[in-house]
């Protein structure tokens, strides 16, 4: 059975165990309002864009230098049909490092073709993976843009 859930993958000068430190630096890269913590297993916080859109997530699961995962525990997303859309699904980053290079997947599962947000998304999580978050690994420095909406 074919995979849809959108994923982004990239490779980077960086520790697995350092990677994994700056993902969960979330406003670093992210760029948005947060609050609450995403450092440890269990870890809740919730990350609000512009007017009254936010996503609460749980850190679902956290390996060391190798794994993250996201939970969506809640959102709103009031410029498509289904404000909850990403309820009950997972960002998953994924990190194989060799040789002093990770190589980070990220995959949003739940994230599929079928679903209202899917172009909308992708093009945001490119950016914010491929772009931001790439750039945080490398510089130490989130590249922002302005919201779409």
């Amino acid at each position: 059975m074919k995979n849809n859930n959108f994923s982004s993958t990239f490779s980077a000068k960086i520790d697995a165990s350092e990677a994994i430190k700056k993902i969960s630096q979330v406003p670093e890269w992210w760029g948005i309002t947060f609050a609450g913590h995403s450092e440890k297993q269990h870890d809740k916080f919730t990350v609000k864009m512009s007017g009254d859109s936010f996503f609460e997530m749980t850190v679902e699961e956290l390996v060391p230098g190798k794994k993250v995962v996201w939970l969506v525990t809640d959102c709103n997303m009031p410029w498509f049909a289904d404000k909850k859309e990403w309820a009950n699904t997972r960002l998953i980053f994924d990190l194989v490092e060799n040789n002093g290079i990770t190589e980070l997947t990220f995959t949003h599962e739940g994230l599929t073709p079928d679903v209202e947000c899917y172009n909308d998304c992708e093009s945001g999580w490119t950016h914010w993976i491929k772009t931001s978050l790439f750039s945080y690994f490398t510089t130490g420095k989130g590249v922002f843009r302005a919201p779409t909406r």
